[in-house]
């Protein structure tokens, strides 16, 4: 059994497109925030109560996830991130400043509706070929 573990588990929403950044040894990173939000319905009156937004800074370093995600993902879409916290500081103008982040391991694309997005049509278009037509469709049993 392991002494300790590190796993974060995100499901949010991009707040921007991902950030690509190249090194001169022939390293990248992408970079992107990801928004979440937790509600609940309140017991006493049933109403949906929403949480602010936290936002996590995501962080890719494995060349395969980076170009998933660099070909893949855009601001607004929805992914599943498996991955661990990280600590790190750094010095600018004699301050010293820190970041928190989550270094991806995982990823899965989640399949959400962009804004003009064919998802929504093609089902329309779909749903209309299927109950459009002949009257002799009211016969089947479904």
């Amino acid at each position: 059994m392991a002494g300790s573990v590190n796993k974060v588990i995100l499901l949010g929403n991009l707040g921007r497109d991902p950030e690509l950044k190249t090194f001169e040894g022939g390293g990248a990173v992408i970079s992107f925030p990801l928004a979440t939000t937790e509600s609940y319905r309140n017991r006493e009156t049933g109403e949906k109560v929403v949480l602010p937004t936290d936002w996590h800074s995501v962080t890719v370093r494995k060349s395969g996830l980076i170009k998933i995600v660099e070909a893949y993902l855009k601001k607004g879409d929805r992914v599943y991130v498996e991955g661990k916290i990280r600590y790190r500081s750094y010095e600018k103008d004699g301050v010293t400043r820190y970041i928190t982040e989550v270094v991806a391991d995982d990823l899965t694309l989640l399949g959400g509706q962009r804004e003009g997005g064919s998802g929504d049509r093609s089902a329309e278009s779909t749903s209309q070929g299927a109950s459009g037509g002949d009257s002799g469709s009211d016969d089947l049993p479904f």
